[in-house]
């Protein structure tokens, strides 16, 4: 049989030229075909990885086009009326978000998702739909044609929500809402995604999200989580408090690599030895080996794949330094 793979490899090379890494990973996925025809697969489990690999692909086909534009997702109630100051907030934010040229992505459906795209606009708006059979389908705001792809399962359509995105906005929302923002959460927490600024937005006298913050203390004082996990949330009440939220995350810091125990932290200003030095006392966890460095203009340091709310308070004291720095 890896004659028989190797043999169409060839032969979709010859139409399509292939990158070593594409052809390597296609070998892959063919290999895994055959495997799964020699063991007693239940058809309905075949048929849902084949329905999760299709959406996969397609959402990563839709998001192609805008690789190299930042994007925000934005999360909240499909049950928010348009008459619900909440719903203009969130317009506003989208119209606000999107003059600085930040691509919006949305679940497609009604309320804060139907509000936030119609402020981004129907060009500027990239939508993730869930396939229900008792909600409408996509909002008016989204380009169904060009910029739009729904989803059979909700973990596929987590997966596209997210994994694009360089920011995520939650406005006040139920059950679908809190599984996206404890997902991204996990996601963060975890180093499943890369660091970016996760905002909850309400409304100036709104006790939403402080009420949420209550519950995320019982799980401090329970001892869940640790007090400092909740530096990788921000509560914002307000548009510019929470666009000031993830410019600031993008003041100097750029993004992060791991590779073989070293971080590489792109940055628009490297730091001085004097900076490096004081990284080194405050956070001496990154400082274990190798230490604080910089290279190429990127500030690289020790990393062993944990302490990813340590690295979000490099990203908030990096982002302090001045811009002369």
């Amino acid at each position: 049989m890896p004659e028989q793979i190797d043999a169409l490899l060839r032969s979709l090379n010859d139409e399509n030229v292939q990158s070593p890494e594409r052809e390597l990973l296609l070998r892959e996925i063919l290999t895994r075909i055959v495997e799964l025809s020699k063991i007693d697969s239940n058809a309905a489990d075949l048929r849902i990885a084949l329905t999760a690999l299709n959406e996969l692909l397609e959402a990563s086909t839709l998001f192609s086009s805008w690789r190299d534009q930042p994007k925000v997702t934005v999360f909240g109630s499909a049950r928010t009326k348009s008459d619900n100051p909440l719903y203009e907030m969130a317009r506003a934010f989208g119209e606000a978000i999107a003059a600085r040229g930040w691509m919006m992505v949305s679940g497609a459906g009604p309320g804060i998702m139907e509000a936030s795209s119609k402020g981004s606009g129907r060009s500027n708006t990239l939508g993730v739909n869930i396939e229900l059979p008792f909600e409408q389908g996509a909002n008016e705001f989204i380009d169904v044609d060009k910029m739009h792809v729904a989803m059979s399962f909700f973990f596929t359509r987590k997966v596209a929500l997210t994994r694009a995105s360089q920011a995520f906005v939650a406005f006040p929302g139920g059950v679908g809402t809190m599984d996206e923002l404890f997902e991204i959460l996990t996601l963060v927490h975890t180093g499943k995604t890369d660091p970016a600024p996760i905002v909850l937005v309400d409304l100036p006298k709104g006790t939403f999200w402080k009420r949420w913050l209550d519950f995320m203390d019982v799980l401090v004082r329970d001892a869940y989580i640790d007090e400092v996990d909740i530096a990788l949330i921000s509560l914002c009440t307000s548009i510019d408090g929470a666009i000031d939220e993830i410019e600031h995350f993008y003041r100097n810091y750029e993004s992060i690599t791991v590779e073989n125990g070293r971080a590489r932290m792109m940055l628009r200003h490297a730091p001085d030895q004097a900076r490096l030095a004081d990284l080194s006392q405050r956070f001496p966890s990154f400082a274990t080996e190798q230490g604080f460095r910089v290279q190429d203009d990127a500030l690289t340091f020790d990393f062993d794949g944990r302490n990813y709310v340590t690295l979000r308070l490099l990203i908030n004291e990096v982002n302090e330094w001045p811009v002369s720095a």
